[in-house]
């Protein structure tokens, strides 16, 4: 039988979303199993009008069934970008993905819980703009 390991729980309150999704997507693949937390509160660097309109491009690309899906929803944008930071057609890839969970704010479950937050990926180390990906879910269609 397999031993469950403890949950980590990340805050993502202004964490840098490339940065955070590759230090989680190594933790992952070391076995780790991890929360995040208040998943529209993570940031992307750059101008807010560029980066949305950008990710409103990105959505008419396929149709008709096939090609790439694009989540509007925070918590599954976030999910999405560290899974393309593991090898997730191979098992040891699917198994790191699978020990991911991400929030929109804090769960009930895990207000009490102990949140981590990774000082090398905070916003407060960026010296330009950037666009929370609440922000960038809203402009694209996403209805809280």
């Amino acid at each position: 039988m397999k031993k469950m390991s403890k949950r980590t729980v990340i805050d993502g309150d202004s964490l840098i979303l490339g940065r955070l999704a590759s230090m989680v997507a190594k933790r992952l693949l070391a076995g780790e199993a991890i929360d995040i937390v208040n998943a529209e509160k993570i940031v992307v660097s750059g101008k807010r009008k560029m980066i949305i309109d950008t990710e409103k491009e990105f959505l008419n690309v396929g149709g008709h069934g096939k090609g790439p899906t694009h989540y509007r929803q925070p918590h599954r944008m976030v999910r999405r970008t560290i899974r393309g930071m593991l090898p997730h057609r191979k098992s040891h890839g699917r198994n790191a993905y699978s020990r991911l969970k991400v929030h929109i704010g804090v769960p009930r479950e895990l207000e009490a819980a102990e949140k981590q937050s990774i000082p090398e990926v905070h916003s407060s180390n960026l010296n330009r703009r950037f666009v929370t990906v609440g922000e960038i879910a809203e402009a694209i269609g996403w209805k809280k």
